[in-house]
């Protein structure tokens, strides 16, 4: 035996290494004596490195003021008195406070499942940790479908994706048989810029779409552009004909304009693991269940369920409703509600052996893109996400109608009545909960950019710029601007430095009347006036300047957004819902 494994206890549990850390809040990971050592020099007792958390810079400027020379390794340090109370060791101090209980930065786990999303990553853990992690994670290059990188700073959407794939022992009852992995069950999960807010919008895997052509890269590096097929049905997007996760992102932004950042995907072993990571998922029934075809057996009232009795629970759609996958998607949403609040509870935040279960289930079960492909970013999501309360994330699913040109009603389509409402809610952030409205008076001070006298149409100059909207779109305005509006003082001048999610109107001060009139005529809300400078014209007149963003409909039609969600049929995370 070397020196590194001497004295190794091979019954150590590793859950039983992780010790909170009062004064950060979080658990670290602490090797007993017993434990691999590292082959580094350790510092000495009462050096600067070894100091106890806290001690900061004055812990290692006291030898210099309480010794004229510092001990070297063979002196002896300073006796005590004799009758003076002992010094406490490095790191702990009489009188100090019982630590709390800290929820912030404990390990978390969010990932995708088969049914869906639990949530997510890992802190405080120490890079070898970290590192043996991020080997379990598997990624997909989605190319230009997901974006780069994550941004605490910002909205953002995840696709989660539960593949009816099978793998692993007793999956024999669930999914198509050599299935190459179809999108099963879609999610599309939104959370709002200032974390107020979320919504998690199902996508029916039978609702019928045009599957756009996507790359997708091969083993040997190339890329391979896979045609789309129309008149399809959506779980086609992910599996058939080699299609990735990023021919799903690009469907689901086809068909809803919302343009999904990442993607988390798992297949039915995810179910089984994450539940049993976290001892097991309360839910809820109407009335007694004894489904035959996916062995699901459950008294009436609430039950625990995990591992193969959880992945039955999620994949039983003959004992709820209709017997049809949208009365089983909304099993699913209750289930991952109870879920979520189980991963929230004090009983797997403050348990540190379930915790590290937990992270070692959902790493190994985790498909997402490269770009939250480490740990680290996943913690970061899952921190981001662990600020929404659960009260204001929202369940819902992407309103639909009977497919029309069956008899035997099979497939669904978009109901395009309700659903576009519902997509432009989402698209603008808006909550489908009532939420807490924050920096109300910067708000106020936006809405009051619309409020004062307007110019008549023609005393209105302005230049136009196409800033990400389709080809022909600033021409396109100026025509109507000037033949149906009377906007006879317009030009358009090209495509701008810069391209913008949103439409925006720059004007000055002396020219407000003139941008709350345009305002008026094209339907820009408030928040795309921008108070600033003019720019001077072909006649080196002053002009105001709109710039036409991705969110441009077309010459005439409005660009108000939405500030209050329509109507739909939900349910919240905090609530628990029979079954039924």
């Amino acid at each position: 035996m070397d020196a590194q494994g001497r004295g190794r206890a091979d019954n150590i549990d590793p859950a039983d290494q992780w010790v909170l850390n009062p004064n950060t809040g979080e658990y670290e990971l602490r090797l007993t004596p017993s434990a691999p050592q590292s082959g580094v020099p350790r510092p000495r007792r009462g050096s600067p490195e070894n100091a106890g958390p806290g001690a900061g810079t004055r812990a290692r400027r006291a030898p210099e003021r309480e010794s004229p020379a510092t001990p070297g390794p063979d002196v002896p340090g300073p006796r005590r008195r004799r009758g003076a109370p002992a010094e406490p060791p490095p790191g702990r101090r009489k009188g100090r406070t019982k630590p709390k209980k800290s929820k912030a930065k404990k390990i978390l786990l969010w990932t995708g499942g088969s049914m869906a999303f639990v949530l997510v990553a890992v802190s405080a853990a120490g890079y070898l940790y970290l590192k043996h992690l991020e080997g379990n994670v598997s990624t997909t290059d989605v190319g230009s479908a997901g974006k780069k990188g994550f941004s605490k700073d910002e909205a953002f959407n995840i696709l989660i994706i539960g593949t009816d794939k099978r793998t692993g022992k007793g999956n024999e009852g669930y999914g198509d048989k050599g299935s190459v992995g179809h999108a099963d069950t879609n999610i599309l999960l939104h959370v709002s810029k200032d974390r107020t807010n979320a919504t998690a919008l199902s996508i029916p895997r039978d609702l019928i779409v045009d599957v756009p052509d996507c790359p997708v890269k091969q083993s040997d590096g190339t890329e391979k552009v896979v045609p789309g097929t129309q008149n399809v049905r959506f779980n086609t997007s992910l599996g058939q004909d080699g299609r990735n996760a990023g021919c799903t992102m690009l469907t689901v932004k086809a068909v809803t304009g919302i343009v999904p950042d990442h993607f988390m995907m798992a297949d039915f072993n995810a179910v089984k693991t994450l539940t049993s990571a976290v001892g097991g998922v309360d839910v809820c029934v109407a009335h007694a269940v004894n489904d035959k075809e996916s062995h699901l057996k459950l008294p009436a009232g609430k039950s625990k369920v995990e591992g193969e009795q959880a992945l039955a629970f999620v994949r039983t759609r003959h004992s709820f409703g209709n017997q049809g996958d949208l009365d089983r998607i909304k099993v699913q949403q209750q289930f991952l509600g109870s879920l979520m609040r189980k991963m929230a509870s004090s009983d797997t935040l403050t348990n540190p052996a379930k915790l590290f279960s937990l992270a070692e289930a959902a790493t190994k079960a985790l498909t997402v893109d490269t770009g939250i492909g480490k740990v680290s970013t996943l913690k970061d999501v899952a921190l981001e996400l662990k600020k929404v309360p659960t009260k204001n994330i929202t369940f819902t699913t992407v309103p639909v109608l009977d497919n029309p040109a069956e008899k035997v009603k099979a497939t669904v389509v978009v109901n395009q009545s309700q659903a576009p409402a519902v997509f432009d809610a989402i698209k603008n952030d808006v909550s489908f909960t009532a939420v807490k409205q924050k920096e109300k008076k910067e708000k106020a001070e936006v809405a009051a950019r619309l409020k004062g006298t307007r110019s008549a149409a023609s005393d209105i100059r302005v230049d136009i710029y196409n800033g990400g909207a389709p080809a022909g779109s600033a021409q396109e305005t100026l025509n109507w601007l000037q033949n149906t509006e009377g906007v006879l003082k317009s030009s358009q001048l090209g495509n701008a430095d810069a391209t913008l999610s949103k439409t925006t109107l720059e004007y000055s001060p002396d020219q407000a009347d003139q941008a709350r009139k345009l305002a008026d005529l094209m339907g820009l809300s408030a928040s795309a006036l921008k108070p600033g400078k003019s720019e001077k014209n072909s006649q080196g007149l002053p002009a105001i300047v709109l710039t036409l963003g991705k969110d441009f409909k077309g010459a005439g039609v409005s660009l108000t957004t939405p500030t209050k969600a329509p109507e739909v049929d939900k349910s919240t995370a905090d609530k628990t819902v029979c079954a039924s």
